[in-house]
């Protein structure tokens, strides 16, 4: 069967005969083209016209790019700034526990030093916790009899007198504070050696110097520092400050107010004096019955 077209549409050259003589073309154009470089400025020209359709055609593509790039740098920058916000809290943590132990580390220095320049035998202890009771100024100490902590030792820290030991257990001991209403500390005033005694203030957080003349030679800003005379507290330690002084035509004694020099309430680590007693002379030991009854029976007679 003859799929031909009809003899009156059958003109011109064959179908068959065009493919030949364009594909036998094609293959001249791309030898000489290989090698004469012919249609090298031809294929530039349509390069440069057909380069803003192609950019037309791939503008969809970029714009989508473009908003994924967009929604993943967000994402990214969330999370780095996360990141960050983590570690410069982390940071700052680390830079406060530094800060704290560089101070604390201070704080044992001057303590240390404190007891080189004392001499004597003293502890250190820390402070659990402050009596709960509201009329008294009492502390809890971590160190008891089994560590040598004895009834009556002062207890100061770098810069003064804290207190006084009053209470001892195994394992604790009760510190009263000098700032304590029953507290009494032996004190002399470092300027001219005015001797006096220390009382636990009515002003919460202060002291009293009482029982001084009205005409007493003490003014704001005296220092003062224990006397030594009581053989509990070693003399010149620094005690308070004095802060205010009143006086009154009908008063015999003047009203005079200190401010302590040590951290009463601010350090967590104090030093316990241990009390020199070797200067103290034992008692007389007792004479035999035996002799008393001689010597009693001679003098009757």
């Amino acid at each position: 069967m003859d799929y031909g077209p009809p003899p009156l549409f059958n003109q011109g050259v064959s179908a068959r005969a065009r493919l030949v003589f364009f594909s036998l073309l094609a293959v001249a154009l791309i030898v000489v083209d290989s090698r004469a470089r012919l249609l090298e400025t031809v294929r530039v020209g349509v390069g440069v016209v057909m380069y803003p359709l192609q950019r037309a055609l791939l503008l969809p593509r970029d714009v989508a790019q473009r908003i994924g790039e967009f929604f993943t740098t967000v994402s990214s920058l969330t999370r780095e700034n996360e990141a960050l916000k983590r570690a410069a809290v982390e940071q700052a943590q680390l830079l406060q526990q530094a800060q704290a132990l560089a101070a604390e580390n201070e704080r044992l220095r001057k303590l240390l030093g404190a007891r080189e320049r004392l001499g004597g035998s003293a502890l250190l202890a820390q402070a659990l916790y402050e009596s709960r009771d509201r009329f008294s100024r009492k502390l809890v100490l971590d160190a008891g009899s089994q560590a040598g902590v004895q009834l009556g030792s002062p207890v100061i820290d770098d810069v003064g007198v804290v207190g006084q030991v009053t209470r001892v257990f195994p394992l604790t001991a009760e510190v009263t504070l000098i700032t304590d209403k029953e507290h009494a500390i032996p004190v002399q005033v470092l300027r001219n050696g005015l001797r006096g005694v220390a009382y636990g203030g009515v002003e919460p957080g202060t002291l009293d110097l009482r029982f001084m003349a009205s005409n007493a030679d003490v003014v704001n800003g005296d220092v003062v520092v224990t006397s030594g005379i009581d053989g509990v507290y070693p003399p010149g330690l620094s005690v308070a400050t004095v802060t205010r002084v009143e006086r009154t035509a009908k008063d015999q004694f003047a009203r005079i107010v200190l401010t302590p020099a040590a951290g009463v309430h601010n350090h967590t680590t104090l030093l316990v004096l241990q009390p020199d007693r070797s200067h103290i002379p034992p008692p007389p030991e007792a004479a035999p019955r035996r002799d008393a009854d001689k010597r009693g029976k001679a003098v009757r007679k």
